[in-house]
């Protein structure tokens, strides 16, 4: 396939994706759906839709991943109030884990080739990244409700990390704080200071390990991030 044609395919498929993003858009805004996302009205609003309602928790859940700006959190809370926890809790993970799966393919297919050529040795970009390095990474911003779920989506399809571990990484992750939600059904809010501080050290650990890993290959970390083999295994292809 020419450069040509395979920019073709990714323009087309953005282009399908956002078409569908804004075709859910519409039905729910046509069937009603409440703009305070208040997870009572949220919830009020799925079970006036009979056996509609399941289906459109799953389009909200999709459309809020992959589009971004809508609230996961009340979602989730809404389903646990309208659906009971164990049911609510499965309906946001399965929508989540939809809405997580498109954005990083996107990205994936968008981005991922340029940073690769780009940071060819760093362990979040390059080809030689540390699968377990990044596990980890989207495991923990999973864990933390403050970090937006389609951003974390996006951002990691342009990684090195596999299909499978991102999947993995991020129901793990995910997990508890749906239930919480679900079962608490309403979203309490986050104290804004320890929000902020929480983010700022996180993203702080986040971008300085790398560094740090680049220039301790063979500490006891990288060892067990599996970095120390990467010069190793460039020396045996040359």
């Amino acid at each position: 396939m020419t450069t040509h044609a395979v920019w073709a395919f990714r323009a087309g498929l953005l282009v399908i994706v956002t078409a569908i993003m804004a075709g859910i858009w519409w039905l729910l805004q046509a069937l009603g759906l409440p703009m305070s996302f208040s997870p009572a009205g949220i919830a009020a609003w799925f079970n006036s839709q009979g056996n509609l309602g399941p289906l459109l928790l799953l389009l909200l859940m999709l459309l809020a991943v992959v589009v971004g700006p809508i609230p996961t959190l009340p979602v989730t809370a809404a389903a646990g109030l309208a659906f009971g926890l164990l049911p609510g809790a499965l309906l946001s993970i399965i929508g989540a884990m939809a809405g997580a799966m498109i954005a990083f393919t996107l990205a994936r297919l968008l981005g991922r080739d340029a940073l690769r050529a780009r940071l060819p040795s760093n362990p979040l970009f390059g080809s030689q990244g540390s699968q377990r390095l990044l596990f980890l990474t989207v495991l923990v911003t999973r864990l933390v409700p403050i970090f937006s779920f389609a951003l974390v989506s996006y951002a990691a399809g342009v990684t090195a990390i596999s299909v499978g571990r991102f999947a993995l990484g991020t129901v793990i992750g995910m997990l508890p704080m749906t239930l919480v939600f679900a079962s608490l059904g309403r979203a309490f809010e986050l104290n804004p200071l320890l929000s902020i501080t929480a983010a700022v050290v996180i993203l702080t650990v986040m971008t300085l390990l790398p560094w740090y890993l680049s220039r301790q290959r063979h500490s006891r970390l990288a060892r067990w991030l599996h970095l120390d083999d990467e010069p190793a295994n460039k020396a045996g292809h040359k």
